[in-house]
C-alpha cells in the first residue's frame, strides 16, 4: 500500500510516504490540471460522500457520479489522507473579471430573460456555480471598445484637482452588471486595477506606455480613492485595489504602465497608504498584479518598512513563472495574504481536455495549495470573435462565449475548472490538508464554516482511469473511488 501523507502547515511541498520505499521528498508544487464537480445535488447526510465529475472527452460536465459511502479501513493502493485539523487560509472565492468587454456584451447582446439565467447560473447558488470574487478595470484594459481612464484630458492640459473625474464610462453596462451579480450573491467581493493612470499623470501624456511621474503620486492615490468612493455610492463595495496591472509591461497598443517596486513603495507609503486608511480603510491594497516570473518585485515592496504596513498582500497572474514562488514568498511574509488574479485562456491552446486539466490543476488546485484567498480568471465572458477588444490578446478565451448574434452561451474549459470549487467551496470555507500528488492524482480540500461540509477537489492527469481511497483523519474512516482518465472531481460530505 502507498500512503500520500498530508503537507506540514508552512510547508507547501510533496511529500510522500511508500511503505516499500524510504522516505522521499518531491520537489515541486501542483502543476496539473483539477478534476472540477460542480452541479445540482441533494442535501449531503451523514456518512455519504456526493461526486460530481467532468471528463476531457466531454461525455460528463458536471455530472452527478455515484455516491460513495464512508467506511472503517482502507483496502486501496493509493491512499489520499484529508485532515480537516490542519487549516490553512480562509477563502474569499473564485470567480472571473468582468471586464468593459464581458460587461457590454451581457448587457447588449443578451435578451433579459437569457442575461438573467446567465447571471443567476454564474453568480446564484444551487444551482448555479457562486462566483463569489470578481475584478474591475479602473478605465479601460484591451478589452474596451474604446481607450479612456475616468479623467482624461486634451495634451498637454492636467487636472491636479481631479474637477473632471467622473465614473460615467461605467454607467451604460459595467455597474449594471456588477449590481446585478451582487444582487443575486451578496458575498460578491469586487476588486479592482487600473491598467494606466490618465494620460496627464505619466511621461508620455497617454495611456500608452510610459510611467508614472512623481508629481502625480498625489493626484494618483486620490484618483483611485475617488474610483472607490463612486462606486462605493452605486453600491458596490471595493474590497481590494492594485495600483497598477502588470506592471513590469508597457503594451504599445492599449493602455499599460511600467512602475518599478522603487516606485510603487513610494507610491503605497507616502500616498496611497495613508489616503486610504482615511478614506476608505475597509479597502486592500496588494502589490504587484503580474507574473510568477519576477517575485523578486514584490518582495522588494514588501522589504519596505513604510509601504509594507500598508500592503495587505500579493496578488499574481499566470504568463510567466512557476505557481510554487506564491508559497515560498508566503514563507518569507506569513502575514500578507496571497491572491491569484489573472489568467486567460486561448486559441493558441486547442485540447479542450488539456486545457479542462491545466486550469483545474494549476489555477485552481496549485494557486490555492500556494495560499491563494481568491482566483480569479480573466474575461468573464467574449463573444464568437474573442472580443470585444482593441489591441492587445487577439485570440483570449472568455470563462463561458456569448454568440453575439443569436445570445448562445458556451461554458468553456475554464468555466468548468472554476465551478469544480466555487460550486462547494463557499466564502469563508477554510483550506485544510490533503495529500497530493501521487499517481498523477492532485487534490486540494476545503472545509466550510457555515455547516462543516468538506469538498475535495481531485484532478486525474493520467490517459487511463485511477482507483484511490480517501482517508479521513483522525482514525481509519475511508471510502474508495475510481475516477476516469483526464477527469476533474469534486466529493463532498458532511464529517
Amino acid at each position: 500500500m502507498t500512503t500520500v501523507s498530508p503537507a506540514l502547515p508552512g510547508d507547501e511541498r510533496l511529500r510522500f510516504l511508500p511503505t516499500r520505499h524510504p522516505l522521499r521528498q518531491l520537489g515541486r508544487l501542483l502543476a496539473v490540471p483539477v478534476l472540477l464537480l460542480c452541479a445540482h445535488g441533494g442535501a449531503l447526510a451523514q456518512g455519504k460522500v456526493q461526486a460530481w465529475i467532468t471528463t476531457g472527452d466531454q461525455t460528463k460536465l458536471m455530472a452527478r457520479g455515484a455516491d460513495a459511502a464512508f467506511q472503517s479501513g482502507t483496502r486501496a493502493a493509493t491512499v489520499i489522507e484529508v485532515d480537516p485539523a490542519q487549516r490553512f487560509q480562509e477563502m474569499v472565492g473564485f470567480g472571473a473579471a468582468i471586464t468593459d468587454a464581458s460587461a457590454w456584451l451581457i448587457q447588449n447582446r443578451l435578451n433579459p430573460q437569457q442575461r438573467g439565467a446567465l447571471m443567476n447560473e454564474l453568480f446564484g447558488k444551487e444551482p448555479g456555480v457562486n462566483f463569489s470574487f470578481t475584478r474591475l478595470t479602473i478605465g479601460a484594459s484591451d478589452f474596451s471598445r474604446h481607450h479612456y481612464s475616468f479623467d482624461d484630458m486634451p495634451p498637454g492640459q492636467t487636472d491636479a484637482a481631479l474637477a473632471h473625474f467622473s465614473i460615467e464610462p461605467n454607467r451604460a453596462d459595467v455597474l449594471p452588471v456588477v449590481k446585478a451579480a451582487l444582487a443575486i450573491n451578496p458575498n460578491l467581493r469586487v476588486m479592482a486595477s487600473p491598467w494606466s493612470a490618465p494620460g496627464w499623470m505619466k511621461s508620455t501624456d497617454s495611456l500608452i506606455q510610459g510611467t508614472l511621474k512623481p508629481e502625480a503620486y498625489a493626484p494618483f492615490a486620490a484618483y483611485l480613492s475617488r474610483y472607490i468612493g463612486a462606486y462605493e455610492k452605486e453600491g458596490v463595495p471595493i474590497y481590494a485595489l492594485t495600483l497598477q496591472n502588470e506592471p513590469h509591461f508597457e503594451p504599445k497598443d492599449y493602455p499599460g504602465m511600467r512602475v518599478e517596486p522603487a516606485k510603487r513603495a513610494a507610491f503605497i507609503g507616502g500616498h496611497l497608504g495613508p489616503l486610504l486608511v482615511k478614506e476608505h480603510p475597509q479597502t486592500r491594497i496588494l502589490d504587484w498584479d503580474h507574473n510568477w516570473d519576477e517575485p523578486g518585485s514584490p518582495a522588494a515592496v514588501l522589504q519596505d518598512p513604510v509601504a509594507s504596513k500598508y500592503v495587505n498582500g500579493v496578488a499574481w497572474h499566470c504568463y510567466g513563472g512557476d505557481v510554487r514562488v506564491q508559497a515560498a514568498l508566503h514563507d518569507r511574509w506569513p502575514d500578507k495574504d496571497t491572491y491569484f488574479t489573472e489568467c486567460s485562456g486561448g486559441k493558441w491552446a486547442p485540447v479542450w481536455s488539456d486545457n479542462l486539466q491545466h486550469f483545474a490543476r494549476t489555477l485552481v488546485i496549485g494557486t490555492t495549495r500556494g495560499w491563494a484567498k481568491g482566483v480569479l480568471l480573466w474575461n468573464l465572458a467574449l463573444d464568437e470573435n474573442d472580443g470585444p477588444h482593441l489591441g492587445g490578446c487577439k485570440d483570449c478565451r472568455g470563462v463561458v462565449t456569448i454568440d453575439s448574434r443569436d445570445g448562445k452561451v458556451t461554458r468553456n474549459e475554464e468555466y468548468y475548472a472554476l465551478a469544480h470549487a466555487s460550486r462547494f467551496v463557499r466564502k469563508g470555507a477554510r483550506r485544510i490538508a490533503s495529500t497530493s500528488g501521487y499517481d498523477q492524482l492532485d487534490t486540494v480540500a476545503f472545509r466550510n464554516a457555515d455547516d462543516g461540509s468538506v469538498a475535495l477537489l481531485v484532478v486525474n492527469s493520467a490517459k487511463a482511469p485511477r482507483s484511490f481511497a480517501v482517508r479521513l483523519a483522525p482514525g481509519q474512516r475511508s471510502f474508495s473511488y475510481t475516477l476516469p482518465a483526464a477527469s476533474v472531481a469534486t466529493f463532498t460530505w458532511k464529517p
